[in-house]
């Protein structure tokens, strides 16, 4: 009898010391940390912010490595880059919420910084787009380096594509800084996004009575004479308008480097002038016949 009563006081003294150990941990872990006056964090609510932080980085490197599964080598540097600051957007938001659920005024903390922050935004507005324009070049691989485009008018072979613009060198050896938002709000041609090899043209008119059979031999000349032009697709010629003073052609033939595609167009409209002059084919300017009607009832001044 005395065991069992000797046993029951020690589980007794275990169950007093389990409970002053609790006791104390929760005291622990109650204690506050003052940031402001209206701001006051306790030890507990800084172990669930680490914790739920902790969930957002291992879910957010999940999320990278699909994101970057099928990207390029030379492009997942960029993009992680990229994804760095959106990484840091998600761990503010995620540190809002997480303070909003465990009872802190969240309200006073964007009270505190409202001025700062409206100041940043308009400040990064513009760099913020070009940052996104960025990403979503890397993800949708609308182009590379290498590649022709043409963005407002501009023509230019991509260099480098940065995170907040794309270097690209003109025909004339100009370099072309494009800010990436431009690609949100223009239209972008990639001209060899489908391959290397694009149409061009050649325009020319003729004289009316011109042997027009002759003139789309001499063109298709001019054009299977040239070195760049490539055999298939072979050079075509349209006929395309009965225009005012002249008989309109069209030559189209294909090359392999459409960003030096001036060149070649221009070494073919001197062989096409020369061919035409040897084969007596005129190349007309516009005129207009004026015609002077006198009036029968006009006075005689004499």
């Amino acid at each position: 009898m005395q065991g069992k009563v000797e046993e029951k006081i020690e589980k007794l003294e275990d169950a007093i010391v389990e409970s002053s150990i609790w006791e104390k941990l929760n005291e622990f872990l109650s204690l506050h940390v003052d940031f402001t006056e209206e701001i006051s964090v306790s030890i507990k609510d800084l172990l669930v912010i680490s914790f739920v932080i902790f969930i957002t980085t291992v879910v957010l490197r999940i999320v990278f490595k699909i994101l970057t599964k099928r990207l390029p080598e030379h492009d997942k540097g960029k993009f992680s880059v990229v994804y760095g600051y959106f990484r840091w957007l998600i761990y503010v938001i995620i540190l809002l919420i997480t303070l909003n659920a465990i009872g802190v005024n969240v309200t006073a903390v964007f009270a505190a910084s409202a001025a700062l922050l409206i100041g940043i935004g308009l400040a990064l507005q513009t760099f913020f787009q070009d940052i996104i324009s960025g990403v979503f070049i890397l993800i949708d691989q609308s182009a590379h380096v290498g590649d022709i485009i043409e963005i407002d008018g501009k023509v230019g072979r991509v260099e480098e594509i940065k995170l907040r613009t794309t270097r690209a060198v003109t025909i004339d050896n100009k370099v072309l800084i494009i800010p990436n938002h431009l690609y949100l709000t223009n239209s972008l041609y990639n001209w060899t996004q489908n391959g290397t090899t694009t149409r061009e043209s050649v325009s020319v008119g003729v004289a009316y009575g011109s042997d027009v059979e002759l003139v789309k031999k001499l063109l298709l000349q001019a054009a299977k004479e040239h070195p760049k032009v490539l055999k298939f697709p072979p050079p075509l010629v349209l006929f395309t308008d009965f225009a005012d003073s002249s008989l309109n052609f069209k030559l189209v033939f294909t090359l392999n480097d459409s960003f030096t595609a001036a060149i070649p167009q221009s070494e073919i409209r001197f062989k096409i002038n020369k061919l035409f002059k040897d084969n007596n084919i005129s190349i007309p300017f516009p005129q207009r016949d004026v015609h002077i009607i006198k009036d029968s009832h006009e006075e005689n001044p004499n």
